[in-house]
């Protein structure tokens, strides 16, 4: 049963996409959701196909605000331990525990759906092992001792089908297959206590991103884009898991969100039901039962 005082939440990478989708859906059932990135007013330096990407994190706070929920920014970049440590020691100090962490944050370089090999690609790809898999190490070391203060806790890594079929290359693949193993072995770590591991994957999603990525490859995307997912409708599925009376149980495991989706019975925008894409791009590997201490 969830605590009558509002759940706690850190979205990380939520200036704008996927996070902050997220964390506004996290507001809308009423969480304070601290929401960190890089910017936290005006506008970033990222770019997709020479267009300025929109969002900072003290929009991302208001809308969740709006809807119902607390929104506090934080900037805090996540290639820098430290800033990390700032987070989390401030949530401690204003909250006292946590309860929910998205570890969303991840370096999408201009040239990840650039078509090539990845050694005629930019070298600096490879940075997606740090703000995307090792960032999300470091955040959940710090947030487990928050997690072991609430009366439950969840860690979410967000992946994709990219973790077990080709998609964008090797870095990026690496990176995705890198945060299911997080959520296996962490999950085998936090036996015994309250606090579940998750990874999720998450299909096409309705972003500025996705629709200017579109626009700049010459295909018509506007079929894909019509079936793609909202940020918001997985931010549903991260609740629903966070109160599922079985978090236990599920714990450790690589979860396709259109599946829980379904199971929960949440649906899109316009009472759209995501489908999953597992016939298509394949499903999430099972991990081996053997413990080598």
């Amino acid at each position: 049963m969830a605590s009558m005082q509002a759940d706690i939440a850190v979205v990380t990478g939520a200036s704008r996409g996927v996070g902050r989708g997220i964390a506004v859906a996290l507001g809308r059932a009423g969480m304070t959701v601290y929401v960190t990135g890089r910017t936290l007013s005006g506008q970033g330096q990222e770019q997709v196909n020479g267009q300025v990407l929109g969002g900072n994190l003290e929009e991302t706070a208001a809308l969740v605000t709006a809807a119902g929920g607390c929104g506090i920014p934080v900037r805090c970049d996540h290639a820098d331990d430290a800033q990390v440590v700032r987070l989390f020691e401030r949530v401690e100090a204003e909250q006292g525990r946590l309860d929910l962490l998205v570890n969303n944050a991840t370096f999408l370089h201009y040239q990840l759906v650039s078509p090539g090999p990845f050694w005629e690609k930019d070298l600096g790809m490879v940075d997606m092992l740090d703000v995307g898999l090792r960032s999300a190490y470091v955040a959940s070391y710090y947030a487990v001792p928050l997690l072991l203060k609430s009366p439950r806790g969840l860690i979410t890594f967000i992946s994709s089908y990219g973790a077990n079929c080709y998609m964008h290359g090797p870095a990026y693949g690496a990176q995705k297959a890198g945060c299911d193993k997080l959520a296996a072995d962490m999950a085998v770590d936090l036996e015994g206590t309250q606090v579940a591991a998750l990874s999720l994957w998450l299909g096409l999603q309705h972003t500025e991103r996705s629709a200017l990525v579109g626009a700049g490859s010459g295909v018509d995307y506007s079929a894909f884009l019509a079936q793609a997912e909202t940020p918001e409708f997985n931010g549903g599925v991260i609740h629903a898991l966070l109160n599922d009376p079985t978090l236990a149980q599920l714990s450790g495991q690589t979860l396709i969100t259109a599946e829980q989706a379904a199971r929960y019975g949440i649906v899109d925008t316009e009472q759209r039901r995501p489908a999953s894409m597992r016939q298509q791009l394949g499903g999430p590997v099972p991990v081996h039962p053997a413990r080598i201490g």
